[in-house]
């Protein structure tokens, strides 16, 4: 029961990616330029980076159901703030309160899905995790793009509220579980600067920074530079979470056969791939090629994302599974805040000089470069271990 209600919230979070496609409806009624609304995801995902891993933290002592449960609550708020907020700074408010829920339901997603799971199945516990979060990514937009064209923007706010009060009254079946016994011990700063915890972290933190390239800048270009509607956007841009859904139980059973390190190596090659071929688009590039690239990221990055999380739990005890978990979140959002800021500074000060088309391909081919880079520093460092 803990698991499907864990892929429950993180399934409602998740759904954070119908904001992309509402960014430049959004843009327009608050006259934001696109370099200011980066802070719509910065606010939210930094707060979360934080609070995932001391949520965790707190939930391996607290009870993960219990922080789990907070989580969900917080965000019917944030969700009812955001539909409601009268102004930009409103909005970034609401999202500070979102990104807190957010990290709470995150940080204690991992640890509820592997709970009682032997080791040998821990790998396609968390791909199921994974792809529940890879297909409310997939679903979003698309169903962002009716809603914007349809409704408004705000929309994108008050559809989720129902769906997150809904799996919050289902907390109210779940048993608490016990994850830790007594005499645990808390987790140290030793613990998170262990080689192959960092060597992990390092590398989740490249790869989402280098994806939300494709969150911040796509929907911009299809829906503004290519002329797309949200609707017709929302369809292009689904097909990079869907890839990370389908990728994701595949890259987990792989894991729990192969060992995690090959399968995440292979997804970043992948990942850079489709980053690389967006690198290329211009105003005239093929929506074909552009369908391809999007989805041939998004599968990196699932194939890339599960044997990493699998790698950093069991890097850590049964009583720290909370922390395991917050901390592979943590790693993750501190690359999408750091990749957010840089990559839309490429944007801002590119596009002022050669225009945006051509700042957005400038722009995806660093995240190209740095996925690679990442891919190559691995193998090197794994031939070196042997």
């Amino acid at each position: 029961m803990s698991r499907w209600l864990a892929a429950a919230g993180a399934f409602v979070v998740s759904l954070d990616s119908m904001m992309n496609i509402a960014f430049p409806a959004i843009a327009s009624a608050f006259a934001a330029p696109t370099e200011r609304v980066r802070w719509i995801i910065v606010c939210y995902v930094l707060t979360y980076a934080i609070t995932a891993f001391t949520g965790g933290a707190a939930a391996d002592r607290l009870g993960h159901v219990a922080v789990f449960r907070v989580g969900v609550a917080l965000s019917v708020v944030a969700f009812i703030m955001g539909g409601a907020a009268t102004g930009f700074g409103w909005l970034l408010v609401a999202r500070v309160v979102q990104g807190f829920a957010g990290g709470l339901v995150y940080g204690t997603a991992p640890a509820l899905t592997t709970v009682g799971a032997p080791a040998a199945l821990r790998g396609r516990r968390l791909g199921s995790l994974n792809a529940a979060i890879g297909l409310a990514g997939a679903l979003g937009p698309l169903a962002a793009g009716v809603l914007v064209q349809a409704a408004g923007w705000r929309w994108v706010f008050h559809v989720r509220w129902p769906l997150a009060l809904g799996v919050l009254v289902a907390t109210a079946t779940a048993r608490r579980p016990e994850l830790a016994a007594r005499g645990r011990r808390a987790v140290t700063i030793a613990d998170v600067m262990r080689g192959p915890v960092l060597r992990a972290g390092a590398l989740s933190f490249v790869a989402r920074g280098a994806i939300f390239a494709i969150w911040l800048l796509v929907p911009f270009y299809l829906v503004d530079a290519r002329g797309l509607t949200p609707s017709v956007g929302g369809v292009f841009f689904m097909l990079t979470p869907l890839g990370t859904a389908l990728a994701a139980p595949l890259a987990g059973r792989l894991a729990d056969r192969v060992g995690s390190r090959a399968p995440a190596v292979a997804g970043l090659l992948v990942e850079g791939l489709g980053l690389g071929l967006l690198a290329l688009a211009d105003d005239a590039t093929s929506l074909g090629l552009i369908a391809v690239a999007l989805f041939t990221a998004g599968f990196g990055l699932g194939f890339f994302e599960v044997p990493n999380m699998a790698a950093i739990m069991a890097a850590f005890v049964p009583g720290q599974q909370g922390a395991a978990g917050g901390l592979a979140f943590l790693a993750r959002t501190l690359g999408v805040v750091v990749g957010v800021t840089v990559l839309g500074q490429i944007v801002a000060v590119r596009g002022a000089v050669v225009g945006f088309v051509p700042a957005f391909a400038q722009s995806l081919g660093v995240a190209a470069l740095a996925v690679l880079a990442a891919a190559l520093v691995e193998l090197a460092g794994r031939r070196a271990r042997r």
